[in-house]
């Protein structure tokens, strides 16, 4: 058997950032190269970032993209990072220049290449092109039809055939996967870049262990970590055996080199390199096989000490975890102001939460609230968001809406929901000047059953630029809180949160004794109603079904449906379940659809 140390390199890199992207790969395939690794293995399109969307279809992209490439091979061989072989994502375009109805314009390829020597030694596109849930790719991208195969020779001498896949190559039967084993490789390695959502750690590992069994080869799984948009990435590497064994698995959430010393069978000599035809389940493919010039790296002193597999986080923690992330990355990456967030502090447990959010993910020092007390805000509220500014040490003002709402009395003679929206107006006009002033960016506190039944103003509590809990069911928020409270009890810390802002009656305070259940029904019923509804794709006719009351099947889907023209302004905010308001669900605003009207069978009952 021939020995070899593969590094995965799960790193957060940035849509646009060409030149970061590429000083990162070779500042980690430098770390890899003093731990001895030959071969290191970065995520999907890691030198453009993922996903580019409509910069796959600008030409100047997809040319800086490929240029970048080849300058960085060149790069990595005067660093004497060369003898390493390093496989990476990108951005190319099919060579041929003919155009055809259905084909995106440029043909971009969704790529991966093999860096050695100095060279683009090979390159490859993906297969499987994903078009459901946030993915559109085939909007954008042409498959590919190659498995790409290079032989590297280890430090004993003996060669090892590596073939590269890329992400959704993965997750669908057929193509490169099926031909692995047909081109007798005994490493597949696959970049990739697939999001967040709960509970996906546990189908990934799965679906690596099958895949690996149908290869029979090692597969290893690079994956990349961080925030894009509404997208988080939250790495979890792997690298399984052939039998479906971990041998090594990175953390979620963090930047880290997943290290792994491999055994694998040599190269049979009698495979040519070149081309030769193979058949998958789905295609006719190319098997392209390579020789790289064995060049001298750095090799490993001793095997490594233990398999590298971090420890998994619980589901409350891998949730929290995603939500930290997507809001630091979403406020780092896009330079806003001076990386400083404003946020209205109510004293109930929306805003509580997004402020916890925010401090774990930015510091204390760059978040600050402000306390609007109005003409029916509770005492207990004002306290409480007080007692929570003074735990976590934010930056906190009090500015009294009274005196503006007077103001606006005054000149309009408003009722009703029109004079308790002009609450929440002014209090969003409030954050933003401050946040226009002072260079902050705003973030919106609204939770997923908010804006699943349309429960927020316009230009309101809605506005900001991203709302960190708004794909979180508000039993999930209470329950996150909780979970974090424990955490820092746990670590002799003070609780962020106070528990009055946890164990109140939820209320907008916009009118006299006003409660959520004034308007909408209990959370605990509500919300399994609207993740069947919304997640699930269940008519009226299957929730009666599944035991939903009629009459509230039907307030609740009027609900929804009425304020699909909030939800498209509403801010971006972390994905974290399998169907969030904004990539994931698209719905016309403009409908005349409605699910028709069901009575409640009555079950027959026995004589």
């Amino acid at each position: 058997m021939a020995r070899l140390r593969i590094g995965l390199a799960q790193v957060n890199a940035t849509v646009g950032d060409l030149a970061g992207n590429s000083d990162k790969v070779i500042e980690w395939t430098m770390r890899a190269a003093e731990q001895g690794a030959r071969v290191v293995v970065f995520p999907e399109m890691v030198l453009t970032g993922y996903p580019v969307e409509d910069l796959a279809l600008r030409r100047s992209f997809v040319d800086a993209s490929i240029a970048r490439l080849h300058s960085l091979a060149t790069e990595l061989a005067s660093e004497g990072l060369d003898g390493i072989a390093v496989v990476l994502g990108y951005l190319d375009r099919r060579t041929d220049e003919e155009q055809r109805v259905g084909v995106p314009a440029g043909a971009p390829l969704d790529a991966a290449a093999v860096l050695h020597g100095g060279q683009v030694a090979i390159a490859s596109a993906k297969h499987h092109l994903p078009n459901y849930g946030v993915f559109d790719e085939y909007r954008y991208f042409v498959p590919g039809n190659t498995l790409p195969v290079f032989r590297l020779t280890t430090a004993s001498g003996e060669a090892v055939d590596i073939a590269v896949a890329i992400c959704e190559d993965l997750w669908q039967d057929g193509g490169p996967v099926a031909v692995t084993r047909q081109a007798g490789a005994t490493l597949l390695v696959v970049p990739n870049a697939s999001p967040y959502e709960r509970n996906k750690d546990d189908v990934r590992l799965a679906l690596c262990q099958r895949r690996a069994r149908e290869a029979g080869a090692v597969l290893a799984y690079a994956n990349m970590v961080g925030g894009q948009d509404e997208l988080v990435f939250d790495g979890d590497s792997l690298i399984v055996a052939p039998d479906g064994t971990l041998l090594a698995r990175g953390p979620q959430f963090d930047e880290a080199l997943v290290l792994a010393d491999l055994d694998l069978a040599p190269a049979d000599p009698l495979l040519p390199t070149g081309e030769q035809r193979a058949t998958a389940a789905d295609a006719i493919m190319t098997i392209e096989r390579v020789e790289l010039a064995p060049l001298s790296a750095p090799d490993a002193d001793a095997p490594l000490a233990a398999p590298m597999i971090w420890p998994r986080l619980d589901d409350l923690a891998e949730i929290y975890g995603a939500l930290v992330l997507g809001t630091r990355d979403y406020v780092r990456k896009n330079g806003f102001g001076r990386g400083s967030v404003l946020i209205g502090l109510s004293g109930g447990i929306d805003s509580a939460l997004t402020t916890t959010i925010a401090t774990d993910a930015l510091g204390a020092d760059r978040v600050n609230v402000v306390l609007n007390p109005g003409p029916f805000s509770s005492e207990h509220s004002v306290a409480d968001a007080e007692d929570l500014a003074r735990r976590q040490g934010v930056h906190a003002r009090v500015i009294p809406i009274k005196p503006m709402v007077d103001g606006f009395a005054s000149s309009l003679d408003l009722h009703g929901i029109a004079a308790e929206n002009l609450q929440a107006r002014i209090r969003g006009m409030i954050w933003m000047s401050l946040a226009n002033e002072e260079g902050h960016l705003v973030l919106a506190c609204g939770n997923k059953s908010e804006l699943a039944t349309g429960y927020s103003t316009l230009y309101g509590d809605a506005v900001g630029a991203y709302a960190p809990i708004k794909d979180v069911f508000k039993t999930l928020v209470w329950e996150l809180a909780r979970w974090r409270n424990q955490q820092a009890t746990l670590q002799g810390r003070t609780p962020p949160i106070p528990e009055n802002s946890i164990s109140k009656p939820p209320s907008a305070e916009l009118a006299p004794g006003q409660l959520d259940s004034d308007s909408l029904p209990d959370y605990y019923t509500l919300d399994p109603l609207l993740d069947d509804y919304v997640q699930n794709d269940m008519g009226s006719a299957e929730l009666v079904t599944a035991g939903y009351d009629p009459e509230l099947v039907e307030r609740v889907i009027r609900l929804v449906d009425q304020a699909e023209y909030k939800r498209r302004q509403y801010p971006p905010g972390p994905k974290i379940t399998a169907k969030n308001f904004g990539r994931d669900r698209r719905l016309p605003i403009t409908s005349r659809w409605r699910e028709p009207r069901v009575e409640r069978q009555e079950r027959a009952r026995p004589a």
